[in-house]
């Protein structure tokens, strides 16, 4: 599945309808997951009969299309079944048990209750909550796909405004041409002086976007501290304030989304075989002393553009153990304690010595190499990922 994005300016009246038909699919999740609560053991059948039942009952239910009252209910069927299974799994800590949703900000609707036009930019929402025709403003050209492709849109409001996305049914390795193989396999470990250092020697600088931002989002934060009013209705400076912030919290994380997108296109291009850490970043982000730089690093989104483009390119990516990739030494492979803040390896078994990061990297890359990590679970089709381990050994 392909998404696509498109940025709306809608009327006021627009916007209220907008806001109405998101409230209403809050309103049937909630309804549908008491109902489950309520009725434990039930399943998808009777699901979905409850959430018919509470079109007949409530007229403002009624008026929002039926397609987009399932994607309601698929949501909590979702959340159920995940909770069901880290249950199953016996995941340490909270099992993710399914919750109210308070301040929803989308609404999905599949294949009726919009239309788009000829020329494929407006799209018209057809249903009974009045949202009526918006235009779509955006580069991608929705005319290479045929409607039948398109399995759902959704309406998503943000904080700089609203914006509609299509799901285009489409395999990426579609979009792009074969790739002529590099011949090479390149060691991978993440880290917080340097987003990463590679088994080549090179280092990608951290950008740091929420330090950078960081003294501004605090002073938009005070100021919206001192416009808040407790046990009172907030005023429209306090939503104005609020707003402000969100925006810039916003632009941070899609700085965050674009660098982590545009480093691991890179290096999937440059290379055949990527070798990583498998970090547990959930677990990781509980020191409460690095919990801030581990998640201004982002190495769960990098990870995740990794995985997908070496998908699309057909190219190899292993997720390899971080057990003592650090601590042993890549030359004669002894193992060298040293603490966080010692930053050069030293190894007094062969006297090799090196950057802390590289030297944890080519461990990294030899792991992999050993396939002593796990091969990403995405379908490589005809590509052979061991013939190119062999090819890339025999070099």
């Amino acid at each position: 599945m392909f998404i696509y994005e498109f940025k709306v300016y809608p009327k006021a009246s627009q916007i209220v309808a907008i806001e109405e038909a998101i409230r209403t699919a809050q309103f049937v999740r909630n309804k549908v997951l008491r109902f489950w609560m309520d009725n434990r053991g039930v399943g998808k059948t009777e699901m979905f009969r409850y959430n018919t039942l509470l079109r007949k009952e409530f007229k403002f239910v009624d008026d929002l299309n039926s397609h987009a009252c399932q994607t309601a209910v698929e949501r909590v069927l979702r959340a159920v079944n995940r909770f069901y299974d880290n249950c199953k799994k016996q995941i340490p800590g909270k099992k993710g048990y399914p919750k109210f949703k308070k301040h929803s900000r989308s609404v999905e609707y599949k294949v009726s209750g919009w239309k788009l036009s000829d020329s494929r930019k407006h799209i018209a929402f057809i249903d009974k909550k009045g949202i009526g025709n918006l235009k779509l403003i955006g580069s991608r050209d929705l005319n290479f796909y045929q409607i039948n492709q398109i399995k759902r849109v959704r309406i998503l409001r943000r904080a700089d405004g609203y914006y509609v996305q299509f799901s285009v049914q489409l395999d990426p390795r579609d979009t792009v041409e074969p790739i002529i193989p590099s011949q090479k396999a390149v060691g991978v470990d993440l880290g917080i002086k340097y987003f990463f250092a590679d088994s080549l020697g090179n280092i990608e600088p951290n950008p740091q976007f929420y330090r950078r931002g960081e003294q501004q989002l605090n002073r938009l934060n005070r100021k919206k501290s001192k416009k808040f009013r407790r046990g009172k209705p907030q005023s429209k400076n306090y939503h104005r304030a609020r707003r402000r912030g969100a925006i810039k919290h916003l632009k941070v994380s899609r700085q965050r989304e674009e660098f982590a997108k545009r480093v691991a296109l890179r290096l999937i291009k440059s290379n055949d075989l990527v070798a990583y850490e498998d970090l547990n970043v959930k677990g990781m982000v509980k020191n409460r002393r690095l919990s801030k730089s581990i998640s201004d690093a982002g190495w769960s989104t990098f990870r995740r553009w990794l995985e997908y483009f070496g998908y699309k390119y057909g190219k190899v990516t292993i997720a390899v153990a971080p057990h003592n990739t650090s601590q042993n030494c890549s030359n004669c492979g002894e193992k060298v304690q040293k603490s966080l803040s010692t930053r050069t390896h030293v190894c007094p078994h062969c006297n090799y010595v090196e950057d802390r990061d590289i030297n944890a990297a080519i461990n990294i890359l030899q792991k992999g190499l050993s396939t002593q990590g796990h091969w990403e679970s995405y379908k490589l089709g005809e590509f052979d990922p061991l013939a190119l381990v062999g090819a890339i050994l025999l070099s």
